[in-house]
């Protein structure tokens, strides 16, 4: 079973409202069995809502608030989420701050981006999920 960003099949929760719909995503999933899932919808973020990046350890939004409370808890309902549905693998947004798999904007809000993963794909790496982001497709 893959768990996929669901933002990526067009779902708009994205932070601004929109969606990431990747026609490449759908090819791959083309035949598999796979499982739909947002982290930052989960802990109950809005969409839209102000983005929000990673700094020195936290995920802060573009006004200055300190939302790494309200990441976890979508990254530990996404873990929770992938052991209910037997999830082995994911397909997630690439460069998110919940999502991304090798790297992450830097925290300056600048589109400057850095080696790194997003909250929810280091939890689920730490859990033994393979990771993948839709640049890898």
């Amino acid at each position: 079973m893959i768990l996929v960003s669901a933002c990526l099949l067009g779902h708009n929760c994205k932070y601004n409202g929109g969606n990431n719909d990747c026609p490449a995503v759908h090819s791959y999933l083309e035949g598999k069995d796979y499982v739909v899932f947002c982290p930052e919808r989960a802990s109950g973020l809005p969409a839209p809502r102000l983005p929000s990046e990673i700094r020195d350890g936290r995920v802060w939004s573009k006004a200055g608030d300190d939302v790494t409370e309200e990441f976890r808890l979508g990254a530990e309902k996404a873990l929770a989420f992938c052991k209910s549905h037997g999830v082995t693998a994911a397909v997630l947004k690439a460069r998110s701050p919940s999502c991304g798999v090798h790297a992450v904007y830097d925290g300056s809000f600048s589109g400057r981006v850095v080696p790194g993963m997003g909250v929810t794909a280091r939890l689920l790496a730490e859990n033994g999920i393979t990771l993948m982001d839709e640049e890898d497709l």
